[in-house]
């Protein structure tokens, strides 16, 4: 994991994104701020379970699939299941060395 300070990766109303292997933040800060270093590591044990690519068309796909069900951007992303397990976790440093595999789908 590489944690990478940028405005030009991060999109617009997010503090950062994950790309394995790289965690993009939006602001100096957040190198710090463990809650958001956990929830984007999170997101790296996602993507590797899933071997990268299939984690960002499930994404895309399951985004388009709440954005129907929701008809709220913010709500939609929130929902994702992706989303979902790492808001839940994120405060829980101890979450990923207890993680089970494909623990994502206990949000769907």
């Amino acid at each position: 994991m590489r944690l990478i300070i940028s405005k030009f990766w991060v999109p617009k109303g997010f503090s950062g994104i994950t790309v394995y292997p790289f965690i993009f933040a939006r602001e100096k800060h957040l190198r710090t701020h463990k809650t958001f270093v956990n929830h984007e590591k999170i997101h790296l044990r996602q993507q590797i379970e899933l071997l990268i690519l299939p984690f960002f068309i499930w994404y895309v796909l399951e985004f388009l699939v709440r954005l129907i069900q929701y008809k709220n951007r913010k709500k939609a992303y929130r929902n994702i299941s992706f989303e979902r397990e790492a808001y839940a976790n994120e405060s829980n440093t101890d979450y990923l060395a207890n993680r089970k595999f494909f623990s994502f789908l206990n949000y769907l």
